[in-house]
């Protein structure tokens, strides 16, 4: 792959891989030549600054603990054509990295997501974290619309235009969650490339907590359900009071006319009442949706002012670009 004309940047964030980050940038620098690699120190206590720094990265810190933090603070202050992600426990094949840019060059796409593939015999997954990948994969899908293959994957490619119009408001490990609704409410060109997934090293371990971390990108999910689908959200809600308030009034209704009496006062109060929290449920969906629609035209205007990368001639002389060399990255 000639990749001679472009700045291409690995971002990879680090939280005590001594045992790893050294073979991690040393398969990037050797997959794709000229690549710049980023290793984001985030409050290690071993020698993985130190073991990367030896091996040819350029090292930075991120003094607020979560992956989310990292990707933020990287996104910010790297300038590069191309952005590579991918994490430092040396689980994924780095030697996908140019068939993953080749990939986003030639679409040309924004995001190029590695779908993770274990290797025969391995264990990378843990216990319930496949089963808890699908799940989730399968929720946001029917949030959203789209089918997800590997939400969770943490090796993935960007464009410019991407990485530039991305908030980055998580802080821990739902930010790879944050980055795939991204790319599906702004609808940018993306696609999938399969990358293999194999055991971590002798001697590293796992930062993932399996309920905690679980919960959270499921309360994530909850929440951006609310704010990218909130005539549904908001209607479920305001449907649900409604046909509580029918089952509770209705009889009392019928008793009243028989009788000419309401028997039960309190709870043809709280029929009404839920009758009145139904209607503005859909009232604030309806309003929500009109500010999300505003919100994703300003967001895709943003994107829009970053132009596209990709092997087209025409596309190339809108803007020179070329391999940022490691002692201007450094400055």
């Amino acid at each position: 792959m000639d990749s001679t004309d472009l700045r291409i940047a690995a971002v990879v964030p680090c939280h005590n891989e001594e045992a790893s980050v050294a073979k991690v940038v040393a398969d990037l620098r050797a997959a794709v030549p000229g690549i710049v690699v980023y290793v984001y120190d985030n409050l290690s206590t071993d020698r993985t600054a130190e073991k990367a720094r030896e091996a040819g990265a350029i090292v930075r810190y991120e003094h607020t603990k979560g992956k989310g933090n990292v990707v933020r603070r990287a996104f910010a202050d790297i300038e590069a054509d191309v952005y590579l992600m991918i994490d430092g426990d040396d689980t994924y094949e780095a030697s996908a990295a140019p068939q993953m840019i080749e990939t986003l060059l030639s679409g040309p796409y924004d995001h190029v997501l590695g779908v993770r593939r274990q290797d025969e015999g391995a264990s990378a997954y843990r216990t319930g974290h496949e089963t808890g990948n699908k799940v989730l994969n399968g929720v946001v899908g029917k949030v959203f619309g789209e089918n997800v293959e590997d939400m969770l994957s943490g090796f993935r490619v960007f464009s410019r235009r991407f990485v530039k119009s991305f908030p980055a408001v998580s802080r821990e490990f739902e930010i790879e969650t944050e980055l795939t609704v991204h790319s599906l409410h702004l609808r940018v060109p993306r696609t999938a490339v399969p990358v293999g997934f194999r055991d971590r090293p002798a001697g590293s371990e796992s930062k993932l907590r399996t309920y905690h971390d679980g919960f959270k990108i499921l309360s994530l999910i909850i929440g951006l359900a609310r704010h990218e689908r909130p005539v549904a959200f908001y209607g479920l809600a305001g449907t649900l009071a409604w046909l509580i308030s029918i089952v509770l009034t209705v009889p009392i209704v019928i008793e009243f006319t028989r009788i000419g009496e309401v028997p039960r006062f309190p709870t043809l109060f709280l029929g009404f009442t839920l009758l009145l929290l139904g209607s503005l449920a859909w009232t604030a969906g309806l309003i929500l949706d009109g500010i999300r629609r505003s919100r994703h035209e300003a967001a895709r205007l943003i994107y829009l002012r970053y132009s596209a990368v990709g092997t087209d001639e025409t596309l190339r002389s809108q803007r020179p670009v070329r391999v940022l060399r490691e002692d201007e990255a450094a400055l």
